[in-house]
């Protein structure tokens, strides 16, 4: 391993588009088996840390990378967006393998219970990154995301997901319309949750294999989208307030799943 001490400089047009950032996503990148890593940048004095998450990654034989880059605070304003939240760590990183949709509905077929959620119009990276930390803390399976439209999974969506992109697939959908049909044959209840509709979630019964699907705050779901869900339904929120952020919803909705599985 070797350490050096240097500023590195980045192109403008790839700035952060390489590297994961804060101490809970560099250190579940480094835990991820297939996850490939190329360096490891950090402040001065946290050398020693650095140091013992490369080695543990490395003696689980999990990852390939070998460099830690010592850089000053103006070397991670070159690397990062200004607004970025590092901790000191940054993590530069190969994207990870496109997770697929046969492999989840492959596991869903060994598994008692399985959720999955679906965002339709959610393009906010930190609104994505808090749904992936929520489907992480209550045993979703995947959360699926339009190919277009939908942030890369780096960054801001990283830092706010904590870990849970290495954890949790997150799947592109050309078609989010035919998705929900695909998970329905596949016999998934498919539930979108809306502030207008009559029933409350935690009074269906959507038995084991459960999509939950989102829409943009305000914006909700497109047409086609809710008139593919099974079901729509609402969290028993108050008049003056009826709606929810979206990863608020989605954290919600996923307890009161579990709780009702338990």
């Amino acid at each position: 391993m070797r350490t050096k001490r240097r500023n590195l400089p980045a192109r403008p047009t790839e700035r952060g588009g390489r590297w994961l950032y804060g101490r809970h996503p560099v250190a579940a990148a480094l835990a991820n088996p297939a996850r490939r890593w190329r360096q490891l940048a950090v402040l001065p004095g946290q050398e020693d840390e650095a140091k013992a998450l490369v080695a543990a990654a490395r003696a689980l034989r999990r990852g390939d990378g070998d460099a830690i880059r010592v850089l000053d605070r103006n070397g991670f304003a070159a690397l990062l967006s200004a607004d970025a939240v590092h901790q000191g760590l940054a993590l530069e990183v190969e994207p990870l393998e496109t997770p697929d949709l046969d492999d989840v509905l492959r596991a869903a077929e060994m598994a008692s219970r399985t959720v999955l959620i679906v965002l339709d119009q959610v393009g906010d990276p930190q609104n994505v990154g808090a749904v992936l930390r929520a489907a992480a803390a209550f045993g979703a399976r995947g959360v699926i995301v339009p190919v277009h439209g939908a942030p890369p999974a780096l960054g801001a969506l990283a830092k706010a997901a904590s870990g849970a992109l290495d954890l949790v697939p997150l799947i592109p959908a050309v078609n989010l319309a035919r998705t929900l049909d695909r998970l329905k044959a596949a016999g998934f209840w498919c539930c979108g949750l809306d502030e207008r509709a009559p029933q409350l979630l935690a009074a269906l019964d959507l038995g084991p294999r459960v999509v939950l699907v989102l829409g943009a705050e305000g914006e909700g779901l497109r047409r086609l989208v809710r008139d593919s869900c099974d079901y729509l339904a609402r969290l028993p929120t108050m008049p003056a307030m009826p709606s929810l952020n979206v990863a608020t919803a989605a954290a919600i909705a996923l307890y009161q799943l579990a709780a009702a599985a338990d």
